[in-house]
């Protein structure tokens, strides 16, 4: 189901609780959003269609996919950027890193580690500020 882009400033600084099994639906309702704005988005958080869970959909080189409680373990090559979102009006400045290593929980809830580079990295990046209730 497509969900409203959640503007609510006050809701997106919340954390993002854990996502759980139980979540699998929201992860699809999140999916089918980023689907549904792919002209204008290339990634969302769980916050923006209005869940506090961790859980991140995004456009990769193969595809979307669809992150459960991912972490950064290891960050290099930091750069500055200035992005928008979908929930706020605007663009911010923010500090990225080039590479990240990933870990995350597949649909199955089966963990996952991965490194991601470049543009995929910096969405990743940018969802993963969602979950910390950080506003970009």
């Amino acid at each position: 189901m497509i969900r409203d882009i959640c503007k609510d400033e006050l809701f997106l600084t919340r954390k993002a609780a854990p996502a759980l099994p139980e979540d699998l639906p929201i992860a699809q309702d999140l999916l089918e959003t980023l689907i549904a704005h792919k002209d204008s988005c290339v990634g969302m958080a769980a916050n923006m269609i209005g869940v506090a869970k961790r859980i991140i959909a995004f456009e990769s080189e193969d595809g979307y996919l669809v992150m459960f409680n991912p972490v950064i373990l290891k960050k290099s090559g930091p750069y500055e950027t200035e992005e928008g979102c979908l929930s706020l009006t605007g663009t911010r400045k923010t500090k990225r890193f080039q590479t990240i290593k990933v870990q995350w929980q597949n649909e199955k809830f089966q963990p996952r580690i991965k490194t991601f580079s470049g543009w995929t990295a910096e969405i990743i990046q940018h969802e993963l500020d969602h979950c910390g209730g950080i506003l970009i």
